[in-house]
């Protein structure tokens, strides 16, 4: 995969907005990495903010909306793992002053 495939990708998951935090899931640092096959079959790894996050199925649901928008994907599977664990130092910049974290 190349990386403009990833940057298309990226960009699309970008719409994700967090609806408990209002920040899109790739600036919050949720996104560890994304892979497309040959044939369309994505693959998303990812976590969430915490284990018990309510918005869990609702943002892997957006995740593979966002995805199905690109017209090379063809397939969607979203692992959320929990290893590395989320936390402030996955954050970018913006995230950060949107969040007012420092």
């Amino acid at each position: 995969m190349d990386q403009d495939m990833k940057d298309s990708m990226m960009g699309a998951l970008e719409t994700v907005i967090d609806p408990e935090l209002g920040i899109d899931i790739v600036n919050l640092g949720l996104i560890y990495d994304v892979l497309l096959s040959e044939d369309g079959f994505a693959v998303v790894t990812m976590t969430l903010t915490s284990m018990g996050c309510p918005m869990g199925p609702q943002i892997v649901q957006m995740v593979k909306t966002a995805l199905y928008e690109l017209p090379e994907v063809e397939e969607v599977d979203v692992k959320i793992v929990w290893q590395p664990v989320w936390g402030k130092e996955h954050m970018s910049r913006y995230a950060k002053m949107a969040l007012g974290v420092r």
